[in-house]
């Protein structure tokens, strides 16, 4: 059977300050590839040249990797500031109504980082600007120095809702996890339910409640050693396990 395809949403980026591209993490590419077990398609933030539908109809699963850029806060109906960083509009214009239309079909989606608060806002849901500068708050934003291995290092707990879906596909109520973000979920959509937390209180897993398919996404970067890490594998390969289930024709969901 041909392995299914997953979309992932790019990233722009300019080279030599000339030359625009579209891109996508090597880490992505390959958990997807690797651990997922399916064929990851970049898909370009242009929403003027590619349309949903289309996109529904060529792709079996979306994955929203992270990203520099933030959502614009407009999107979630509050002013821009400084304090909120840099934005990419092109990607707010595709995967905010792409996430909905396949959380309304049922088609899987996952997000990470960026993606995890695109989740949020696409269901209409806010974000904390920086989660550093609120009271009682740990900075969970990358290392500014170091090796890869360094920035990437596992930080802090992550504790599970006892008997949430997150806890059921790790087999335990806590786990170990990196971080390397800025922002965070303020308000959770009136669908979205919050199944982990580190430990100053930041929302870390969720899921759309009563959605048809899978919508498991995590604020952490799963991506990063997800062929050998405990928790990033079992996520990775539930995530491919309902792209297989909507490419033959069937439906699996997380919870």
């Amino acid at each position: 059977m041909a392995r299914p395809v997953v979309g992932i949403i790019s990233n722009s980026h300019l080279i030599n300050d000339q030359y625009l591209v579209q891109g996508a993490g090597a880490m992505n590419v390959q958990a997807l590839s690797r651990v997922s077990g399916v064929v990851p398609v970049i898909i370009p933030v242009e929403p003027d040249l590619v349309h949903i539908e289309e996109l529904m109809g060529s792709c079996d699963g979306f994955f929203f990797p992270g990203g520099r850029p933030n959502v614009h806060p407009e999107e979630y109906g509050e002013e821009e500031t400084e304090a909120h960083g840099t934005f990419e509009r092109n990607r707010d214009r595709l995967s905010l109504p792409l996430i909905r239309a396949c959380v309304a079909r049922g088609q899987p989606v996952m997000g990470v980082c960026l993606g995890f608060q695109e989740m949020n806002v696409a269901m209409g849901g806010s974000l904390y600007p920086e989660i550093r500068d609120l009271p009682g708050r740990d900075n969970h934003r990358m290392p500014p120095d170091g090796t890869l291995e360094e920035k990437f290092e596992l930080r802090h707990e992550v504790t599970l809702t006892e008997g949430g879906p997150f806890h059921r596909l790790f087999g335990r109520q806590k786990v170990m996890t990196n971080t390397l973000h800025g922002q965070g979920i303020k308000e959770p959509g009136p669908r979205i339910v919050i199944d982990g937390h580190a430990p100053d209180g930041t929302p870390e897993a969720i899921y759309v409640k009563d959605a048809p398919g899978f919508t498991m996404s995590v604020q952490w970067h799963p991506e990063w050693n997800a062929v050998d890490d405990p928790v990033s594998r079992p996520l990775f390969t539930a995530f491919g396990d309902a792209c297989r289930a909507w490419a033959s024709g069937g439906l699996r969901k997380a919870g």
